[in-house]
């Protein structure tokens, strides 16, 4: 893993998933530094040769969208900016969580202060503030199509500039007006193209993405581990992890699995006590976990560098060049991320239907030592027969998840916005798809584990008995029915909290096994 800076340069340090949660974690502060302003004030000031002279620029002294072609005096300017703000917030529905609020603020910054947007030093300052000091905007989770910037959540991000709007102060969101007067703060008086400049961009997508990157790397991980699980509980035949298969099908993802698999399994008594059984092959959600679980990590890659090109990008407009050199196109539209997030939607579903088809196969009762529905005593126990239907019901969820947002548009703004991306509805929709999957691959944790108690005295992998034996220090083996959800709810916790990625890491220093592949580095979030 790469190490995280202490300091990122706002608007000239290349930001990358895991930087920018750094910086929302507090662990990493994120600096304006000397030539990042001069480049910041250099658009400000010519900004404002733009709107105290004759010509009529986009943005800067004409109305928006369908008001284009309307030329603002100077005296309306300022007006116009705040108003800009106002009209635009018109988000609906729950809060969105506070870290991707967060987000959004830091990749605004990082965009404006590549001195391309015209928005001033101090208003960028005040933002930092908001980042640095935890003051969090409450922004509605619904209402942008993603295609002139996330207009609607980035208005409301930015309405406690003008005083506006709510924030959340110590986990209680107050009116922004009542904290600017206890804390002695003045409302920023936004000046020409300041308005456009902050709600115009891609932040909301993007910021989704971040997470989406984030948890779904943590939910490829621990689909491995389970799934490596799952091979000695289920007595599975290892060869089609061998090295010279994926050399000549040379998928990253693939490779990756396949070697960080065996590296879990390496030394495995199970896994060698039936090299000479009579079983041909294994299922597919078994023996073809390097293609399944390899192609969504593909998917993750792709989405994480289209990623990378978007949030070092600046996504406002119009462009400012310079005084006498200002474009009006295109770079708020959500496609470029939209495409890739319905992607990486599809990627994290089918990790969940592979595990599930585990969960199942782990029932049926046809592996040699292990009873069916994992239980010794069942007629008046149903074992984890049920859990299963909860699996599968998640898996089904996700399949109606997976409907591409991209696939629908909309024309907005009396057609003048008459191709939108829908890439906001795509990342919300494709977090909640890895939040199922996570509880998908906590149920496999927690049924692969029981499958391999059948299996004693045989020794796991030193990797793999220490992570088995985590889990058993949160949940006992099962010897009779009892309520369930909370066990389950242990195990997905143990996903969420990344618990078993860390058991595994401290196994392999202590035991100096390398659980590295030649592709570890580009599975890593900086």
């Amino acid at each position: 893993m790469a190490a995280t800076p202490s300091i990122f340069n706002y608007g000239e340090d290349h930001l990358t998933a895991g930087i920018a949660l750094s910086i929302a974690k507090g662990n990493t502060k994120g600096i304006l530094s000397k030539n990042a302003r001069e480049a910041v004030n250099k658009s400000a000031d010519a900004v404002k040769v733009i709107a105290d002279g004759e010509q009529a620029v986009y943005g800067i002294n004409t109305g928006f969208g369908p008001l284009c072609t309307t030329q603002i005096s100077k005296a309306e300017t300022n007006t116009l900016q705040k108003n800009l703000l106002m009209s635009h917030a018109v988000g609906l529905g729950e809060p969105i969580r506070d870290e991707i609020a967060k987000l959004m603020m830091i990749l605004k910054v990082h965009a404006l202060a590549k001195g391309f947007s015209g928005v001033k030093e101090e208003t960028i300052d005040r933002i930092i503030f908001h980042i640095d000091n935890n003051i969090i905007p409450l922004v509605p989770e619904q209402g942008s199509v993603g295609a002139s910037g996330d207009l609607a959540p980035l208005s409301h991000l930015f309405l406690p500039l003008i005083g506006l709007g709510k924030v959340k102060v110590n986990g209680s969101f107050i009116d922004t007006g009542q904290w600017l007067e206890k804390e002695g703060i003045k409302q920023l008086d936004l000046g020409a193209k300041e308005g456009l400049g902050l709600i115009n961009g891609t932040q909301f997508i993007a910021a989704h993405a971040i997470k989406i990157v984030e948890q779904l790397q943590n939910v490829l991980v621990h689909a491995d581990i389970s799934g490596a699980m799952m091979i000695e509980g289920l007595l599975a035949s290892v060869k089609p992890f061998s090295p010279e298969l994926h050399q000549i099908r040379a998928y990253k993802g693939n490779g990756h699995v396949a070697a960080f698999i065996s590296n879990l399994l390496d030394g495995s008594e199970v896994v060698h006590s039936h090299a000479s059984c009579a079983r041909v092959q294994d299922p597919y959600s078994l023996r073809c976990m390097p293609q399944v679980h390899g192609a969504s990590r593909n998917a993750w890659l792709h989405v994480k560098e289209m990623l990378e090109i978007e949030i070092n990008s600046v996504t406002d407009n119009p462009i400012v060049f310079s005084s006498d050199h200002t474009i009006s196109g295109g770079n708020f539209h959500g496609q470029p991320m939209a495409l890739p997030i319905d992607y990486a939607c599809l990627a994290a579903a089918e990790i969940g239907s592979i595990s599930d088809r585990r969960i199942y196969l782990s029932l049926e009762g046809d592996t040699p030592g292990v009873p069916k529905l994992l239980l010794s005593e069942t007629g008046t126990n149903s074992g984890f027969m049920i859990p299963q239907y909860t699996t599968a019901a998640l898996a089904s969820e996700n399949k109606g998840l997976c409907f591409p947002a991209s696939a629908d548009s909309i024309p907005t703004s009396l057609g003048q916005e008459d191709h939108v991306s829908m890439g906001s509805i795509g990342g919300r929709k494709a977090l909640k798809v890895v939040e199922n999957v996570e509880k998908i691959i906590g149920v496999e944790i927690f049924c692969a584990a029981q499958a391999l108690d059948f299996h004693r005295p045989l020794k796991s992998s030193k990797i793999m008995a220490s992570i088995h034996d985590h889990v058993r220090t949160k949940i006992a083996h099962i010897t009779k029915d009892g309520v369930m959800n909370e066990i389950m709810e242990t195990a997905i916790e143990m996903v969420k909290n990344k618990e078993l990625i860390d058991v595994a890491r401290a196994a392999a220093k202590k035991y100096s096994i390398s659980l590295e592949t030649e592709f570890s580095s580009e599975f890593d979030l900086y």
